[in-house]
């Protein structure tokens, strides 16, 4: 049991994290789930619980200055360690082919060609007007850029190519 929460710091909240724990925080609440990760700057607590289909979990955050007592009740095992850490990102693509990563490169940069946007290959990327880069598999989201305009036009562009055309950047999920 531990009180004292927001001044423990992050190398104590470690040794929670992938660990089913209880909350207590105010008077008559209390938490239960397994605690996914803690917010360094306001000590808030990520709880997973998982739903007992197998399919999906539900989340809820913690307030860090309410947290009065946190109680490990078991640790996790590998599996469930594992459904923690990949719980939250995005599903993988079935990997592509070389061949088909080139077809999709050269698609997308025919495209942006064909709406006036400077763009170059380098290497595997392609980069649009020097201050955007798109990597494989050359999808919206693979775009990456601190300009935030460019960055939002592009991925639109590139969107309404796959809308115009949608088996060219069509990815099976696994």
């Amino acid at each position: 049991m531990q009180c004292g929460w927001p001044l423990l710091g992050p190398l104590q909240w470690i040794r929670y994290v992938n660990k089913q724990v209880t909350v207590k925080a105010g008077k008559d609440e209390q938490h239960r789930g397994w605690l996914l990760t803690v917010d360094p700057v306001s000590a808030s607590l990520v709880l997973v619980n998982f739903r007992e289909e197998g399919v999906g979990a539900s989340v809820q955050v913690v307030m860090g200055h309410a947290v009065e007592e946190v109680a490990v009740l078991q640790e996790a095992d590998e599996e469930t360690t594992q459904r923690l850490q990949t719980s939250f990102l995005p599903p993988r693509t079935r990997k592509l082919d070389p061949e088909e990563l080139r077809r999709r490169k050269g698609g997308v940069r025919r495209w942006l060609e064909k709406n006036r946007v400077p763009v170059e290959e380098e290497g595997d990327e392609l980069r649009v007007a020097g201050v955007l880069t798109i990597t494989a598999p050359y999808r919206p989201e693979d775009c990456c850029s601190s300009n935030q305009i460019i960055l939002d036009r592009i991925q639109k562009l590139i969107q309404s190519l796959i809308q115009t055309v949608p088996e060219h950047l069509n990815t099976n999920q696994s």
